[in-house]
């Protein structure tokens, strides 16, 4: 039988494949191997009770060099980003030269020997890993079923053409996918779909991807399973974790720890808030790319691109049905998530085809597990070096600084705002672990209540991964199926349209943790409802807006509001200055 593979050439057999047996193979084991490492990791970590300590090593920095090590991780730190920003050399690359000079400058300065091998891999989050390997493998194996392209068609016929109509139902499934998924999960499923729908539409994908995965960071901060962030915030501020502190004054806050309701109900409103600012904002951004009609013969479409694979597609679906459903009684079982999509994967290997398992493992992205492996093994050395440390304890000295009435907002605002910019430079995930501890200290140490503060960090962390292209492992992800898909996507491509929303979406969620737990902090309730009022109102004054013009409820989203702004700003100005427009 011939077969047709990726680059397009047609060969006997199994394709290019054949010369690629032996190193898949070899990915099979290291599926297998992950879940191995992960208990190397927790077995060799040094203490704390769940979540962000799990991966620490004890190491202690020379004394008297402490000022000279954090200077040279934060060169580093910025010579990596430097090397990413500019594209001097790939990504991946980046990062891994960037790991290499942190442990090499970890071992200079640390009082412990070289660290082996061994201790290095304690620093990688293989609960990330394992959770992306895994369900890669699985969406490799459904993409063959075809049901992709089904999805594709299925978009384009519910948005008769419309490209932007098109752009606001594939954000909100992403957003709604992201809440009750999880956001990588989402972007796994959804990043082939998308780009087999602009190859059909003659769209250039990068645009849709983008507004895609910023809607998942969105979408994702919800829930507590939607972002890797909620999932270590939830995990290690609950009320059982808390009380399992050793400190006692840390573990006397369990009272004020957090569960898997709590996330719906205290982030949830003020991202239905986000959801319109973020399509405006889109929408603004990408006026040109996302606009217009695309004609195409539905009839042709969907005999082209129907199922290919319908007992393939039953047994690989029903597998992935069960794997969600466990990603939800994550909280009642606590069975780690990246566990769940391993054996996911390993079971729909074997229940699909189990003697040709090269094809799925060709769609899982290498280089993107690498890159995440690096970027986790700096980060955590810079965190031995101290760097991230130092950065915690300004911040609690900056909001130690403040009068006991000024307190609690300067600490929603202050964590709030340094997560979001932190998490969009240093990736959320590593950044999260870092600062649970030093919130929960924080609290502890300046009275100050623990539930607010929580929810600013996840706020920040969550939404603050939009800034960059390497803020959230969404993006990440996302970037390494489009660009094995031949459409790389720049970091400053990304950084152009995921910085603005970053800002909007953060400003809107200081303004209601603000509103909610200091000014509305004896009825919070009574002011989360007077949000979503006011959102509601202002969804069916845009709507209204833009039918009264002749548009869909969808097609009036973006196409009022940031226009008639920065048309009133402009008329402003000219009146200010005096300008005669006529002239």
């Amino acid at each position: 039988m011939d077969y047709i593979v990726p680059s397009g050439r047609q060969v006997m057999g199994h394709p290019a494949l054949a010369s690629r047996r032996t190193g898949h193979r070899i990915a099979l084991l290291t599926l297998l191997g992950v879940g191995a490492l992960m208990f190397i990791g927790q077995g060799m970590a040094a203490g704390g009770s769940g979540g962000a300590n799990d991966m620490h090593l004890e190491i202690h920095i020379k004394a008297g060099l402490e000022s000279q090590a954090l200077l040279v991780g934060g060169l580093i730190l910025l010579a990596v980003y430097a090397m990413i920003i500019t594209e001097v050399v790939e990504r991946t690359l980046a990062a891994a030269l960037g790991g290499l000079a942190a442990v090499l400058a970890l071992n200079y300065y640390s009082e412990e020997a070289a660290l082996s091998l061994k201790a290095v891999t304690t620093m990688i989050d293989w609960e990330t890993i394992g959770l992306l390997l895994g369900m890669m493998v699985m969406v490799g194996i459904l993409s063959n079923t075809g049901v992709f392209e089904w999805f594709a068609v299925e978009a384009y016929k519910r948005s008769g053409g419309d490209v932007w109509t098109l752009t606001v139902i594939l954000c909100l499934v992403t957003a709604v996918l992201s809440a009750f998924l999880d956001n990588v999960t989402t972007m796994l499923l959804l990043t082939p779909v998308t780009i087999q729908l602009a190859r059909v539409l003659d769209l250039r994908p990068i645009p849709l991807l983008i507004a895609e995965v910023l809607f998942s960071n969105i979408g994702g901060a919800a829930t507590m399973i939607g972002d890797p962030p909620n999932i270590m915030i939830g995990s290690a501020l609950s009320p059982d974790a808390i009380s399992k502190n050793p400190d006692p004054a840390l573990a006397a806050l369990a009272d004020s720890g957090v569960t898997f309701n709590d996330f719906i109900f205290e982030m949830g409103p003020a991202i239905l808030m986000c959801i319109v600012p973020g399509l405006m904002m889109i929408r603004w951004l990408f006026r040109e790319e996302l606009s217009g009609v695309r004609h195409r013969d539905v009839a042709e479409l969907e005999h082209r691109y129907g199922i290919k694979d319908p007992r393939g597609l039953k047994i690989s679906g029903g597998i992935l049905a069960i794997v969600i459903i466990a990603f939800f009684l994550h909280p009642i079982f606590h069975i780690p998530v990246s566990w769940i999509a391993l054996v996911g994967g390993v079971v729909m290997l074997t229940a699909t085809n189990p003697h040709e398992i090269e094809e799925p493992l060709h769609h899982v992205e290498w280089t993107t597990l690498l890159f995440f492996a690096g970027l986790f093994v700096l980060v955590h050395s810079l965190e031995y070096l101290g760097l991230i440390g130092w950065i915690g304890e300004q911040v609690t000295s900056a909001i130690g600084s403040f009068s006991d009435d000024m307190m609690l907002p300067a600490a929603i605002v202050i964590i709030l705002w340094v997560s979001a910019i932190a998490s969009a430079f240093i990736d959320n995930i590593p950044y999260t672990a870092t600062m649970i501890p030093v919130v929960l200290a924080m609290c502890a140490e300046l009275s100050l209540p623990l539930e607010p503060i929580i929810w600013a960090l996840a706020f920040g962390a969550c939404l603050g991964g939009n800034g960059t292209l390497i803020g959230a492992s969404a993006n990440v992800v996302t970037a390494g199926l489009s660009k094995e898909a031949g459409y790389p996507i720049s970091f400053n491509e990304f950084f152009r349209a995921g910085f603005p929303v970053m800002i909007v979406t953060t400003f809107i969620a200081m303004i209601y943790c603000l509103l909610v737990y200091v000014v509305g902090a004896d009825n919070p309730n009574l002011w989360k409802l007077v949000l979503l009022l006011l959102t509601a109102f202002s969804l069916i004054w845009q709507f209204s807006k833009g039918m009264s013009s002749g548009l869909t409820p969808i097609e009036s989203l973006g196409d009022h509001g940031l226009d008639d702004v920065i048309e009133g700003a402009k008329n402003l100005k000219n009146t200010l200055l005096g300008t005669d427009q006529e002239e």
